[in-house]
């Protein structure tokens, strides 16, 4: 049985934020509750997610939680590579803003031996990874938890960067839109990131070349945002100059 865009779109919703209520995914996407009781009654015989009353959840949800694991793990290799690239951009004494994901949960493993740092993350997994050093000074956001991301969401998420000023930041993404759009699935995720980009002296974002013409549901606005993207070597020619329209620096690990 085939999904189509609507089903897609419901089901990468509920990959990010763990789970998904009926009436709000009929105001997101303005059809009946009936309709989305029916998406989800598919969705749900194709082994994506449990339905419960009134919404879904995506199945072995709680296996993120006790693995530590992001869901997110294709690609590895290249976002290895991304994140060797990141991390020499990162000085002893620098303030960082790491975003949640898999690709800067690469770049958080390979800060384990600095000993003058502040790094201010929403995600759980970075912040059992880099608490066990002592030389890097560790504040976590508050937040709602998403165990697919591991990761702190939500008004309180957004509201923690209020008062910070950071050296850098390293942002993640779902996906770049032809249109060079930054997109992401949840919209409760597009606070978050405009507060941490608002908190940045310098915005650099991280995401392997398979995101570029991915259009995930909410965008956040025009990858101008940002003022440097590091990528793979797998990124076309017309991407690169795509980057180059955009005035933006490409760096490719």
């Amino acid at each position: 049985m085939a999904l189509n865009q609507r089903r897609v779109k419901i089901l990468d919703l509920i990959r990010e934020d763990g789970h998904a209520k009926v009436q709000e995914l009929s105001r997101i996407f303005g059809v009946t509750d009936v309709t989305i009781r029916q998406d989800l009654e598919i969705l749900e015989k194709m082994g994506y997610v449990q339905r419960e009353h009134g919404g879904a959840f995506l199945k072995d949800v709680g296996s993120f939680a006790k693995t530590g694991k992001v869901l997110n793990q294709t690609h590895i290799d290249e976002k290895r590579e991304i994140a060797h690239k990141a991390i020499s951009f990162i000085k002893e004494g620098d303030s960082i803003i790491l975003d949640s994901g898999s690709t800067t949960t690469e770049i958080a493993k390979l800060l384990l031996p600095y000993r003058n740092l502040t790094v201010i993350t929403n995600a759980l997994n970075i912040a059992l990874i880099l608490g066990e050093n002592p030389g890097i000074n560790l504040i976590v956001t508050g937040g709602e938890f998403k165990a697919p991301t591991l990761s702190l969401t939500g008004k309180m998420a957004a509201d923690s960067f209020k008062d910070i000023n950071a050296n850098k930041l390293f942002l993640a993404t779902a996906g770049i839109s032809h249109d060079m759009t930054l997109t992401y699935p949840s919209l409760s995720d597009l606070m978050v990131k405009s507060a941490m980009i608002k908190s940045a002296e310098h915005v650099y974002l991280v995401a392997d070349s398979s995101k570029i013409g991915v259009t995930a549901f909410a965008s956040l606005g025009a990858i101008s945002l940002v003022h440097t993207f590091i990528t793979d070597n797998r990124i076309s020619d017309e991407n690169i100059q795509k980057m180059k329209d955009a005035d933006i620096e490409l760096l490719i690990a």
